[in-house]
């Protein structure tokens, strides 16, 4: 690997504490990162070299998933952190900032190839890519990548607008837009698995499949992010990045001979693809809500409009569900599910693809079943239904689980930062799927804002408005592994639960 100066903007933050500087730190443990590396942290508060190292050895005793045992291997990472105070908007700070990183690559003898990573609010992606064009930071005789988190744009033409400002100073191959779903390691293993397994790509399609429900909720409510989160909703939060990179990802089909890297070209068209909405109609096919009091683990919460910092008439959406239809040759007529929210019943991210019922001399159903845990538990399942030879009518369930990596996985940003730093764009959003991803939203955004999809109030700790469950009941079918009240479990009386494996 070619050696790397990563500069990190936001670098006193809660992203940086919490996952940039542990997925760093469990790279160099794994010995991914590259032999000459240096890291300088930019922020507006006061740090010297060694409290922003004490700084980051907190975060990663914190937050690592490998515990720190080795001290002179913790001070051999160490020792690559360097801290400047910048400031986004001044001008003189970026020259200062190009100072401090040609010394510091003179210092280690590297060529001056730049990871700029903006791990900071939306409002300051412009700023810091126009003066990093302007003071020459972007213009030494290396390579320079650009990793921005989300959200990228606010709407259809804000996206586009902040597009055009960063392709001014960076090309489509230089921007690495990071959503950490596609860094998780069952998204991934999606890929892998169309490509490996022929009897997987021979059932992938309109043919096999009844229907895709694709499920993120949350049992948090809007904790710190008051400010940000009514303005967006789950919406923009969740559904217009998250949830539609899940559907682009399981909808995909790549082919076992696809280089690596072309596999955007078939998540474009899927998104192409995708029957779109007239924002009359939207309320057929949308289903918008918000939570109100009620209770989590037995303990009591409060709804929405009752949390600090939202206002008490708020009509801001906390959850969305939504049916979605792909006009192509593998999906025709396959409705994808796809629902989304804070303050659910369980955290829980997770895949179903149900297959076409195998029926019983009776009629009843008895639908095969492929499940992929993606959070917090990791597994992929295949349930199906196997006739008991005592009963001939009756199908008794038997899962397999497909392990796929077992031990200490990494996590998200571990992957992504990893394909950053080899310049890997194969699990980053190309600015194709961003805009098209928009495109889609932009008429429910609209439906929103004009009152025109009613906004159903549900309790805390429940699934959601009833209206989403409608929405499914409609077609015949129903989500998988929602646990109604008095009702443990899907399972019938004398078959065994449904199991999470967390050694995939």
């Amino acid at each position: 690997m070619e050696p790397t100066t990563l500069i990190l903007f936001g670098a006193t933050g809660d992203l940086a504490k919490r996952k940039i500087y542990p997925a760093l730190y469990n790279l160099f443990a794994d010995q991914k990162l590259p032999p000459s590396f240096s890291l300088i942290g930019l922020g507006r508060r006061e740090h010297s070299d060694a409290s922003f190292q004490a700084h980051v050895e907190q975060s990663l005793r914190q937050f690592s998933r490998r515990e720190i045992r080795d001290s002179a291997s913790l001070q051999s990472f160490l020792t690559m952190f360097r801290y400047c105070i910048l400031d986004a908007g001044r001008k003189e700070d970026y020259a200062k900032l190009l100072q401090m990183v040609e010394e510091r690559e003179q210092a280690l003898r590297i060529q001056p190839n730049r990871l700029f990573y903006l791990s900071v609010g939306p409002e300051f992606f412009e700023k810091i890519a126009a003066h990093i064009q302007e003071s020459g930071l972007g213009s030494a005789n290396g390579w320079k990548r650009l990793v921005i988190e989300k959200p990228f744009g606010h709407d259809l033409q804000t996206a586009r607008d902040l597009n055009r400002k960063l392709s001014q100073a960076f090309t489509e191959r230089e921007i690495f837009r990071i959503d950490h779903y596609l860094g998780k390691p069952i998204v991934q293993k999606l890929e892998e698995l169309h490509q490996t397994d022929p009897l997987l790509r021979e059932l992938w399609s309109s043919r096999r499949v009844a229907n895709v429900q694709i499920t993120a909720s949350e049992t948090v409510g809007v904790e710190e992010r008051a400010g940000y989160y009514d303005q967006a909703g789950a919406i923009r939060d969740m559904f217009q990045n998250h949830m539609l990179q899940l559907l682009m990802m399981v909808a995909s089909h790549f082919p076992a001979d696809l280089p690596r890297g072309d596999g955007r070209s078939k998540k474009r068209s899927v998104m192409e693809a995708l029957r779109p909405l007239v924002k009359q109609n939207t309320g057929a096919a949308v289903i918008r809500g918000q939570y109100q009091a009620g209770e989590i683990q037995n303990t009591p919460v409060i709804g929405y409009t009752a949390e600090p910092g939202i206002d008490s008439a708020s009509r801001n959406d906390t959850f969305v569900a939504a049916k979605l239809l792909i006009d192509d040759d593998y999906w025709r007529d396959v409705p994808f599910y796809i629902r989304t929210g804070k303050r659910m019943r369980e955290k829980s991210t997770r895949i179903v693809v149900e297959f076409k019922d195998a029926k019983t001399k009776s009629g009843s159903r008895a639908p095969n079943l492929l499940v992929f845990e993606i959070g917090p538990d990791e597994a992929i399942t295949l349930q199906f239904q196997s006739k008991d030879s005592s009963q001939l009518e009756a199908f008794d369930p038997i899962r397999i689980d497909a392990p796929v990596s077992p031990g200490n996985v990494p996590e998200a940003y571990e992957n992504l930062i990893d394909d950053a730093l080899h310049g890997d764009p194969t699990f980053f959003a190309h600015w194709d799927e961003v805009e098209l991803s928009w495109k889609w939203v932009q008429p429910v955004l609209e439906a929103f804002e004009e009152n025109l999809v009613p906004l159903h109030l549900y309790a805390a700790g429940t699934y959601g408005p009833a209206e989403s469950d409608r929405l499914l009941a409609e077609d015949g079918f129903h989500w998988w592994f929602d646990i109604k009240p008095n009702q443990p479990s899907e399972q019938k009386e004398g078959e065994q639960s449904y199991a999470y494996h967390t050694n995939y």
